[in-house]
């Protein structure tokens, strides 16, 4: 098993409460209204949207991808951090055990946001992935 992991961070304007409510809490079904190429659906599977929630995800025409299954791992709306694993789903193809994301939104300069994202892939077995690939 491998682990490869990757950090991102991203400025905006937006505030951290509204950037958060826009992100997270109302992403399933803000994202397929506003992106349905690339997320048809958000259907829950099992839980409240709190932690150990089981979410469904169809991916859109536009995507290469067909659905997937996330579990949330956690959800802090006073810290502004979210973080959820793909447990099942093409977009694992074929080569990954697991992909798990780390959100973390705090404030930034003039009243705007900085979201910081760590993306840990688990690999089965040996396997070598290609950056191109993730």
């Amino acid at each position: 098993m491998g682990v490869i992991t990757y950090e991102t961070k991203t400025l905006s304007s937006i505030p951290p409460a509204k950037l958060f409510k826009a992100l997270v809490l109302d992403a399933d079904t803000l994202i397929p209204k506003i992106l349905p190429q690339a997320i048809k659906n958000v259907e829950i599977l099992h839980g409240d949207g709190g932690a150990g929630t089981i979410k469904l995800i169809t991916f859109g025409e536009g995507s290469q991808f067909k659905n997937m299954k996330q579990r949330v791992d956690g959800v802090d709306k006073e810290n502004y951090t979210y973080s959820y694993t793909i447990i099942e789903g093409d977009a694992l193809m074929d080569v990954l055990e697991s992909i798990s994301y780390n959100i973390k939104i705090e404030p930034y300069e003039n009243g705007g946001s900085s979201c910081k994202n760590t993306s840990t892939y688990i690999t089965k077995g040996d396997v070598q992935i290609k950056e191109e690939d993730i």
